[in-house]
């Protein structure tokens, strides 16, 4: 048991003070940065990613970062990835619209209604850990609620407890109702930044076909099928076609 425990110790000690090192490596690298030196400041960042862990502060930091180093590419991609993970913070989208307009592709977005709109917002108003951290605690509310419900005697009590528990079963079942659509639209939809700085979309996968329009980097695209060496691409307006050879990066995953 002793040694059980030494090990344990041991392990949240080097778990504590890796947390400490990327931390100080995250200082560093915002003192860099602030120096003006941009490429020594991504080295530091990426480093911390080399390490497993990953931010919306991080890859903002480094979507700034290549924003002063003019790659349109990296500084869009690294914005995306922050917005996954605080979708409604200001200061990054403010800094993505910047990036987004060093693209050489300025894409309208279809139109949605007012009731998507609504749908959409609900859904990303927390990412997956936000929503299991709102489940988390739901799940205790309700059993408290009800909990307190069954010790009091007090009719007034008893009523506030009981309604309380309804409530709070009714935004729970919601919540998970949220959850899943949100897990289930993630692992359906891929989106990616291109990062060719020029490329040609047809309308089928083989270059007999008719050429449809032109792309180029930056453009968030969503990844619809693969075949060989061409992917068949959405853009945010609706326009759909195959690129050969394009060097999508996926916006999945934390890198």
């Amino acid at each position: 048991m002793r040694k059980l425990l030494m090990l344990l110790f041991v392990m949240l000690f080097i778990s504590v003070g890796l947390g400490q090192d990327n931390h100080q490596t995250f200082e560093n690298g915002n003192t860099a940065y602030n120096a003006g030196q941009f490429e020594k400041a991504l080295l530091l960042y990426k480093k911390i990613l080399e390490s497993g862990e990953h931010s919306a502060a991080l890859y903002f930091n480094m979507g700034n970062c290549y924003y002063r180093l003019n790659n349109v590419a990296e500084s869009i991609f690294f914005f995306e990835k922050a917005k996954q993970l605080k979708p409604f913070d200001e200061d990054i989208s403010i800094n993505s619209a910047f990036a987004q307009n060093m693209a050489i592709d300025a894409v309208e977005l279809l139109p949605i209604s007012q009731v998507t709109k609504f749908k959409e917002g609900l859904v990303e108003l927390f990412n997956q850990e936000g929503w299991a951290l709102v489940l988390t605690l739901l799940s205790w509310l309700l059993v408290i609620f009800w909990g307190l419900y069954l010790k009091n005697k007090t009719p007034l009590f008893k009523r506030v407890f009981f309604v309380s528990t309804i409530l709070t079963a009714l935004f729970l079942a919601s919540s998970v109702s949220i959850s899943v659509i949100k897990s289930a639209d993630e692992a359906a939809t891929t989106y990616g930044i291109l990062f060719n700085e020029k490329i040609e979309v047809w309308a089928e996968p083989n270059t007999r076909a008719e050429g449809l329009f032109i792309l180029h980097e930056g453009t968030k695209v969503q990844l619809l099928d693969a075949l060989q060496e061409w992917q068949k691409i959405r853009i945010a307006n609706g326009s759909e076609g195959w690129i050969k050879d394009g060097t999508v990066r996926s916006l999945k995953g934390f890198k």
